[in-house]
């Protein structure tokens, strides 16, 4: 982490001396080509008015002396009749030139472009002369390059010291800033006394500490419950057998007890796959693929399949809506529904009634399953959905629930990205609601 902070300041230190160089070239470069440019058109006035007063005899005075100008004459037809750079018999007729085309025009023009002749990028300035000939000096811009190249070994220099200077920063400053997480008490993260920067970081590890150790309580209540809940069955399981086989049953009792063993058998082999189906859910191992079902056809279906059940309590069951398809896992969502249609029905009074609704509405797709049952208190409520938690212990292990059906019923909506909702009134019943957003 350090090498990566020392390396990430370092090269944005050398893009900034880069960009400070390009900008200043920039600057160089237009300064440089203004005052190229007003140097020319001086000196284009300054020989006009020589030629006004001396005639073009002094172009031919001035070819003893050393120019950095060119200088040409052109007369309106275009005609080159003086050049200090080549012969004028060299040179095409000027007349499209667009500085020669301005001045023939308006008196002066100007232009920047590449020499035909000298192949160099050059500023040509043409000033029309009092005999309607066109006086035109040119000067290339190749003393321009030299300059912002003058500036580059400062830069180079000034660039490495910045570099070595920044890099020793770096390291300093790098050292401070990892120190505090270095000396982080990651047991007690809030006791630590860091920089405003870090206490997103410090209060993110106390939240993760304690969800932590919620998940470590949890787990811990659910293998002391999962330990009583296996060993209840089984104990119950083992004293039977064994009276039986001690002879103590009376042969009319056989039947009796050979029933109370299936029905812990039967209560514990329950047990275990409520178990296996919350860790899988749990530890997202749930592998089946989604496909499109129909909620309330699927309601229907796992109301069938309860109506015995419904027959021996006197519930009766009425299933209403409208076809209503949703994307999910065909096997969680019957696990869910079948959980809090059993609830509703174990729950219910004697002669009551479950209702069960599956449709659309303003909130998204949804199931609605209403009993008439002896209801949950407000205190409860909160709870139900954790496991082995009972709301009537005694009526529960009366109806052979393992305590777990609800916490299948969250963890599927879960997985499904829906939401349980409950309302219920002790003596009056309860409406669980499942909304697929």
């Amino acid at each position: 982490m350090k090498s990566r902070i020392q390396r990430s300041m370092v090269f944005i230190l050398c893009i900034t001396l880069m960009t400070t160089y390009a900008l200043i070239a920039v600057v160089l470069y237009n300064q440089s080509f203004v005052s190229l440019k007003e140097e020319v058109e001086q000196e284009a006035d300054y020989m006009k008015a020589a030629i006004d007063i001396s005639g073009e005899r002094y172009l031919a005075a001035m070819d003893n002396v050393r120019q950095k100008a060119r200088v040409t004459v052109v007369r309106p037809n275009g005609e080159v009749t003086y050049d200090s750079g080549a012969g004028q018999e060299e040179l095409e007729n000027h007349k499209e030139r667009k500085e020669i085309k301005e001045a023939l025009k308006d008196g002066k023009g100007s232009d920047v472009r590449k020499s035909d002749t000298t192949k160099e990028r050059s500023i040509y300035y043409a000033i029309r002369l009092e005999n309607g000939n066109v006086l035109r000096v040119a000067r290339t811009m190749d003393n321009v390059w030299p300059m912002i190249l003058d500036v580059l070994p400062y830069m180079i220099g000034i660039g490495i010291l910045m570099i070595a200077i920044a890099f020793l920063l770096a390291r300093w400053q790098t050292a401070k800033l990892i120190r505090p997480i270095n000396e982080l008490d990651l047991e007690e993260p809030l006791k630590n006394d860091v920089y405003e920067e870090l206490q997103p970081l410090v209060e993110g590890l106390d939240k993760r500490n304690r969800e932590k150790e919620a998940v470590a309580q949890m787990r811990k209540e659910f293998s002391a419950n999962v330990s009583h809940e296996l060993k209840t069955p089984l104990t119950s399981i083992s004293g039977y057998a064994e009276i039986m086989k001690s002879g103590l049953v009376k042969p009319e009792d056989m039947q009796k007890f050979s029933e109370r063993i299936y029905m812990e058998a039967v209560r514990l082999i329950t047990l275990v796959e409520d178990i296996i189906k919350l860790s899988k859910l749990d530890e997202g191992k749930v592998e089946l693929e989604k496909e499109e079902v129909d909620l309330y056809t699927l309601c229907r279906e796992v109301c069938s399949r309860l109506s015995l059940q419904a027959e021996k309590k006197k519930v009766k069951i009425e299933v209403m809506g409208e076809s209503v398809v949703y994307r999910g896992i065909r096997q969680i969502l019957n696990e869910m529904i079948y959980n809090l249609c059993e609830n509703g029905i174990k729950y219910n009074i004697e002669g009551g009634k479950l209702t069960v609704w599956a449709g659309n509405t303003l909130q998204g797709k949804k199931i609605i399953i209403t009993d008439t049952g002896i209801g949950i208190p407000k205190e409860d409520r909160e709870r139900i959905f954790e496991r082995f938690y009972r709301v009537d212990k005694s009526h529960s292990k009366q109806s052979g629930g393992t305590g777990l059906g609800l916490s299948i019923v969250k963890h599927g909506a879960m997985l499904h990205n829906a939401e349980v909702k409950v309302k219920s009134e002790v003596g009056k019943g309860t409406t669980m609601e499942i909304v697929f957003k």
